[in-house]
């Protein structure tokens, strides 16, 4: 299904701490985190917010235990005009550091106005940008993906739950609007499902637009409860609304079937947003390896 020399398999700290609700996981050790994720069978992992600052120190760590960066993040303000200057200035310290650890992609999300990290519902109150504020963010991003493509780097834009790219219309209309040649799509099975899309679809239609991906699952029931009650993204995340691929409503063999079949290469970073304290870390972890294995021999 998957050329096993060109296709890499990841896992983000999430399982373990989380950026946005950094109490979430704050127990846990950096060297625990990696240890674990290792143990796993994992190849690499995302950066985490209690990961080492500096980059030989982070690619030393790493390489003990056999692990590469899968990915930085830099979040990006560009419908927030009194942050433009700080989106630019962290990007660029972002692809010298992804350059530093021996990286080539760097994740992002425009999160002007974003509600994914504030206490309120969270499907009320997303926002949608309006013109002005939308060609701000395409104009932005496509000056930046520019920038990392001749930085020899890849910009995958993160489509999220709260934020102005979030819906599938949202998404098609990015897609269509952004540069493809500087500006790439990280997918994210779970964030595209709970907004209304299938990831399979999406192969089918712009496949030559993905260059990451991230395998979350979904808890219907979870989903269907942040709904009726209107939780925030945090209140969503704590109640379970994410496990490992396998572990909820997400037909992965569909999906892993369709971007193999279509030569996909490149990373596949599984993402289980968890609270530790009821979703043990290591074992969800050793379970998406272990699907990842039995269902596209990865």
């Amino acid at each position: 299904m998957f050329d096993r020399q060109k296709v890499f398999l990841g896992i983000t700290p999430t399982c373990w701490i989380n950026d946005d609700f950094p109490t979430i996981g704050s127990e846990i050790s950096f060297e625990q985190c990696v240890s674990e994720i290792a143990l796993a069978g994992f190849e690499g992992c995302s950066v985490g917010h209690t990961f080492p600052s500096d980059p030989v120190a982070l690619r030393d760590a790493l390489a003990l235990r056999g692990l590469r960066v899968s990915e930085p993040w830099v979040s990006t303000y560009f419908t927030a005009n009194e942050m433009q200057t700080q989106t630019l200035d962290n990007f660029r310290r972002q692809l010298e550091f992804i350059h530093a650890v021996g990286g080539t992609d760097i994740g992002t999300a425009e999160l002007g106005h974003a509600v994914h990290q504030q206490p309120v519902a969270l499907l009320a109150n997303k926002p949608v940008f309006d013109d002005q504020r939308w060609h701000a963010m395409i104009d932005g991003l496509n000056a930046l993906g520019a920038h990392a493509t001749d930085a020899g780097m890849r910009l995958c834009y993160h489509h999220h739950m709260g934020t102005g790219v979030q819906t599938p219309a949202e998404v098609e209309r990015f897609l269509a609007d952004t540069d493809p040649d500087a500006v790439h799509l990280l997918l994210d099975t779970g964030h595209f499902t709970w907004a209304g899309g299938d990831p399979v679809a999406l192969v089918g239609d712009h496949f030559d637009r993905i260059k990451h991906v991230h395998l979350k699952d979904l808890r219907q029931s979870m989903v269907d409860e942040a709904a009726h009650q209107g939780l925030s993204f945090g209140d969503a995340i704590r109640a379970g609304v994410f496990t490992v691929p396998g572990d909820g409503l997400i037909d992965f063999p569909a999906f892993l079937h369709a971007l193999g079949e279509r030569g996909y290469t490149g990373w596949l970073v599984v993402e289980a947003e968890q609270d530790p304290a009821k979703a043990h870390p290591l074992e969800y972890a050793k379970r998406a390896r272990a699907y990842l294995r039995e269902v596209a021999g990865l």
